[in-house]
């Protein structure tokens, strides 16, 4: 596994984290663990890594996690190309997972606004990108595994288990195999 620190926000991050991070993320003989200080919206660097190199075999499938990123990577920062660069690294029967918060189910009641605004004021900037503009910049030319791009708490759900409503969730998320 390999994590990365400023991948949200890399223009303000916390050294502390980087040096928890280091310690308690480690190897065992299952497999090797690492954590670098990268930032995603430069995913050559990220790839040419010794670290990412010395933990992850791209001789064999490998997985991605862009879990809760997405939204912070604003379109002319291009992540169509960032997510291509990642992709094309990855060999055949490699899985992504990925989620992307979105404002498409808050629809009218103003929350939409009021979440992106105090992001804002704490100099954040989100892009929302509803299910289907997401689909398309993560999951193109990969096999969606069921049932898709859905909102999280629809994602395998247990039966009979009490979910929250799509507002109240408003991160959509898929998994897809690279062919």
């Amino acid at each position: 596994m390999l994590t990365l620190h400023r991948a949200h926000y890399p223009t303000t991050y916390d050294p502390i984290v980087l040096a928890h991070a280091r310690a308690l993320l480690t190897g065992t003989p299952e497999g090797k663990c690492a954590y670098i200080d990268a930032d995603l919206r430069e995913p050559e660097k990220i790839l040419a890594s010794p670290v990412t190199r010395e933990t992850l075999d791209f001789s064999r499938p490998v997985g991605l996690l862009l879990v809760g990123i997405l939204q912070f990577i604003r379109d002319e920062e291009h992540p169509e190309q960032i997510i291509s660069t990642l992709l094309e690294a990855l060999p055949p029967g490699s899985y992504v997972a990925a989620s992307h918060g979105t404002a498409e189910y808050m629809v009218g009641d103003g929350t939409a606004s009021g979440v992106v605004g105090a992001y804002q004021r704490g100099g954040v900037l989100l892009t929302d990108r509803d299910s289907s503009r997401f689909a398309d910049l993560v999951f193109t030319g990969l096999e969606l595994v069921p049932p898709g791009v859905v909102l999280t708490s629809d994602w395998r759900p247990e039966a009979g288990a009490l979910r929250p409503s799509p507002t109240e969730v408003s991160t959509n998320a898929g998994v897809a195999r690279k062919p």
